[in-house]
C-alpha cells in the first residue's frame, strides 16, 4: 500500500517520542492508511483512527491496517468529518495528542481542520496537535486560521528528529519538502 511521504515523517516523529506515548490517548484525523496511528499504538498509546464519516471504505482500511499490524485491540475507528460537530466528535473521550498526516492538502480544508482541532484542544487544554505537511504551493498558508481559532504553531525540525537514526531524510521524504508542525491553544 502506497503512503504519502508525510506519513513516514510523522510516524518517525512518533517513534522518536515513544516513551511519552505509553498509555496516552491519541487521535489521528484523516487517518487514511493509518501509518502514524498504528505506530502510536505500537508505542503503547490508545489510538482512535478517524476519517470522513462518508468514507466507509477508508474507515474499513483503517481497521484492516490496525488488525494487520497487531494493534486492532488498541485502536478505535470513528467517522469524523472536519468542521462538523457530529456525535462522534462530541462524545470523544479525552485526548492527549492529536495527529494528522498531510491533512492540509487543499486550502479549502484548512479552516474545517483547524476548527475541529480548536474544538479538541479547547476540550483538552494540555493536548497538542502534531501534523506533517507537504509543501505544494508557496502561497498556501493556514496561518490566518490559526489566529481566528485561537491557535499557535511552531515548526518541529524534521532533520534533527531523523538525524539521530540511520534513516536517510531524502529517502524518507521522497525528496519532497515536508514540514512538521505542533499546534496548541494560544495563551
Amino acid at each position: 500500500m502506497y503512503t504519502w511521504p508525510c506519513a513516514p515523517v510523522l510516524a518517525w516523529y512518533l517513534w522518536s517520542q515513544r516513551p511519552e506515548l505509553i498509555g496516552k490517548h491519541v487521535i489521528e484525523l484523516g487517518a487514511g492508511t493509518s501509518l502514524p496511528g498504528v505506530v502510536a499504538a505500537k508505542c503503547g498509546a490508545n489510538v482512535t483512527l478517524s476519517d470522513c464519516s462518508r468514507f466507509t471504505k477508508c474507515l474499513e482500511n483503517c481497521r484492516t491496517s490496525a488488525v494487520t499490524n497487531g494493534v486492532g485491540d488498541k485502536v478505535k475507528i470513528i467517522g469524523l468529518t472536519w468542521g462538523t460537530f457530529e456525535p462522534q466528535l462530541l462524545k470523544l473521550e479525552p485526548v492527549d495528542l492529536i495527529i494528522s498526516s498531510d491533512c492540509f492538502y487543499d486550502p479549502t480544508v484548512f479552516e474545517p481542520i483547524l476548527m475541529t482541532v480548536s474544538y479538541l484542544l479547547e476540550k483538552n487544554p494540555s493536548a497538542s496537535f502534531v501534523c506533517s505537511y507537504k509543501e505544494r504551493s508557496s502561497d498556501w498558508s493556514f496561518e490566518p486560521y490559526l489566529s481566528k481559532w485561537k491557535l499557535c504553531c511552531k515548526t518541529l525540525e524534521v532533520a534533527s528528529i531523523i538525524s539521530s537514526s540511520v534513516v536517510d531524510v531524502a529517502e524518507l521524504t521522497q525528496d519532497n519538502t515536508i514540514q512538521l508542525f505542533e499546534i496548541h491553544r494560544a495563551s
